[in-house]
């Protein structure tokens, strides 16, 4: 427990000390923020456990600011942005220290509309995400009687895949020649560019009372596109408590703190082939979210709904150019777990192994209570 507390002060010195001094401030709803999306919060999975998850995640906002103020619709840079966006998992348990990850994601539909509905300046686009490589470690989880502790630290590398400079045809009304717009950064696929996830989760877990707190650091170090451009580097801290109710029922709500630097641009293109939509000094930003969370867990399967309530928002802007905050986001997700080799199902001396309903990586020999949440263990009916 020394260790754990040592290591928990470590890094809660590092997000309320160092990281505010490191970071400035980006840009608004286009691949700026965290690579990893919705129900990112987690430790490790079993040895030879493998999950498959999905999660849907729908963005929409027409609510501009000039840094912490609601702006006037007369100052809208556009009339608004939405994202539907789906976002897919394979996790698989190495070791019963080690989780490797591969994860990407496919957009439905990203859109920002232009002013006053103009179509000439409304752009959208639709396709594959980025690819996700992201291993996991914990460095320690230790069961008691009374609690659980864990510490996992992740190391991801994001490959590019998705559209970068895409552009959109519009024709001009009275000589009906075809001209080419680059889409702003908003409704791009992808930066174009590799990024470092650099990734943090402590747990504590109370298991007489099924309540835990934990919380996920993540720091995304955005790496330059070929037009030798770099979005901000992405920090977030955030912090959850979570009760198991009944038998399957969890309810988590968590706090969490986003910063975001300003896009750094190619100046030889900014200054001799200055593109359409591109507002550097619009990007960066600070936001604080309220999360609640609900979900629900039955055998091998989970589901869980959430959504975002932004209490604070400070945005870069200009004298000319507003950004668009944050206000409506919501995220639906399912998951299935299972043993990839039967001999897993069973332990050492051949019984039958048990698990918990809400954490399918807790697992025991004997019957018992989950000491991440209190639940009673379940018999493993796996036989694969």
């Amino acid at each position: 427990m020394r260790q754990f507390r040592s290591i928990a002060l470590y890094f809660s010195i590092y997000c309320l000390v160092l990281l505010p001094g490191l970071l400035k401030a980006q840009c608004c709803a286009g691949g700026s923020g965290c690579t990893i999306a919705g129900g990112a919060s987690q430790g490790v999975l079993q040895e030879r456990q493998v999950e498959l998850s999905t999660n849907f995640q729908f963005i929409n906002t027409t609510k501009f600011f000039k840094r912490n103020i609601v702006a006037a619709n007369t100052e809208r840079t556009f009339d608004g942005f939405n994202s539907n966006y789906q976002y897919f998992k394979i996790g698989y348990g190495v070791t019963k220290n080690l989780t490797f990850s591969v994860e990407t994601g496919y957009y439905f539909e990203k859109k920002e509309t232009g002013l006053d509905a103009n179509p000439m300046t409304t752009y959208k686009s639709k396709g594959i995400g980025d690819l996700i490589l992201f291993p996991r470690y914990d460095i320690l989880n230790r069961f008691g009687e009374k609690h659980h502790d864990e510490i996992t630290l992740g190391l991801g590398y994001k490959i590019p895949l998705g559209g970068y400079r895409d552009s959109t045809a519009n024709i001009e009304p009275f000589s009906g020649q075809t001209f080419y717009v680059t889409n702003p950064t908003s409704v791009q696929l992808s930066s174009g560019a590799p990024d470092a996830i650099f990734y943090t989760f402590l747990s504590h877990g109370f298991t007489k009372q099924k309540f835990s707190i934990f919380s996920s650091i993540f720091y995304v170090m955005k790496g330059y596109n070929p037009n030798g451009e770099k979005l901000g580097n992405y920090a977030s801290v955030a912090i959850f408590a979570s009760k198991a109710l009944f038998d399957h029922l969890g309810l988590t709500l968590q706090a969490r703190y986003e910063q975001v630097q300003p896009m750094k641009i190619n100046e030889s293109v900014f200054l001799f082939g200055k593109p359409t939509n591109y507002y550097p000094e619009a990007t960066g930003y600070k936001k604080v979210f309220i999360t609640p969370q609900i979900s629900y867990t039955k055998g091998k399967f989970s589901v869980f709904v959430s959504s975002d309530f932004p209490v604070y928002q400070y945005l870069n802007t200009s004298e000319y150019y507003t950004q668009a905050g944050s206000q409506f986001q919501t995220t639906i997700g399912l998951s299935y777990r299972f043993f990839a080799v039967k001999s897993l199902a069973k332990d050492e001396n051949g019984t039958a192994d048990y698990s918990c309903p809400m954490h399918p990586e807790v697992s025991s020999s004997q019957p018992g209570n989950c000491p991440k949440c209190g639940m009673d263990l379940e018999k493993n009916k796996e036989k694969l």
